[in-house]
């Protein structure tokens, strides 16, 4: 592939990916939790309970900042702060049953907008985007 044909390819995938993350973010169910916090929630149900300093590298935040997001999360009750278990100046960080089913909740109502749109195209559609999804996980180190 040309060098033009590869830039205008990357800047219609990069337009495409940011506008398909914003139409995801607009089906949250609530603003009352940050999508900063939707993240750390997130990372938290995908990696399990974490120390701060370990969700603040994940999160790429400073640990500072991720010590806010975890006390908003903690007096909504959707993570709780746990000894850790072998090192008594740490804390784990945990969700909690609320924290997974705003999670759960989030994660099935930007999965119905999409399964609407996806049931508009046709199964070759279907099967193109199958094999981009695999492709743009692969491209994004997962």
């Amino acid at each position: 592939m040309s060098g033009a044909r590869e830039a205008s390819l990357a800047s219609r995938l990069r337009i495409a990916v940011v506008r398909l993350n914003r139409r995801l973010r607009a089906q949250r169910t609530t603003e009352t939790v940050s999508l900063t916090q939707v993240s750390a929630l997130s990372t938290l149900y995908k990696c399990g309970a974490l120390t701060p300093g370990k969700l603040a590298a994940k999160e790429g935040v400073q640990p500072p900042s991720m010590t806010r997001v975890i006390a908003a999360l903690e007096e909504i009750g959707y993570v709780v702060r746990n000894p850790h278990p072998t090192d008594g100046r740490q804390a784990i960080v945990e969700i909690t049953e609320a924290g997974l089913g705003f999670v759960r909740e989030e994660i099935s109502a930007r999965e119905a907008w999409l399964d609407h749109r996806l049931a508009e195209l046709t199964e070759d559609e279907r099967e193109v985007l199958a094999k981009a999804a695999d492709l743009i996980d692969r491209m994004a180190g997962n």
